[in-house]
């Protein structure tokens, strides 16, 4: 029985670590976009292309990501902001956006 448990929770591990691989793939992906974006202006577009082909769905899929169109509207919105998944990941960049809110809400109650 307790093999039965530790197989369970090593391929658990396993599929994890797997998921983890496939989602740094979609954000490579998306920093791909976003230098294409900047230097062709044709970012939104090149996400969306790879998004909906059958590679790119399957890494989706495989990132845990559901590969409908809702999720390649938003990866289209992302890559038109320009901020690269680095940056967007950090610490810095969502206090500042949390403020830049904070701020927005404040300006409207007034």
């Amino acid at each position: 029985m307790r093999d039965l448990v530790d197989g369970t929770a090593f391929n658990n591990e396993q599929g994890n670590r797997a998921r983890k691989l496939f989602a740094a793939v979609v954000l490579a992906a998306l920093d791909d976009a976003i230098a294409d974006d900047k230097k062709y202006g044709n970012g939104p577009d090149q996400i969306a292309r790879w998004a909906r082909s059958r590679d790119g769905r399957e890494v989706l899929s495989c990132a845990g990501i559901d590969p409908t169109e809702r999720v390649v509207t938003g990866l289209m919105n992302f890559v038109s902001n320009g901020v690269r998944t680095s940056v967007a990941l950090s610490r810095e960049e969502s206090e500042r956006r949390h403020a830049a809110e904070a701020l927005e809400e404040a300006a409207r109650a007034a």
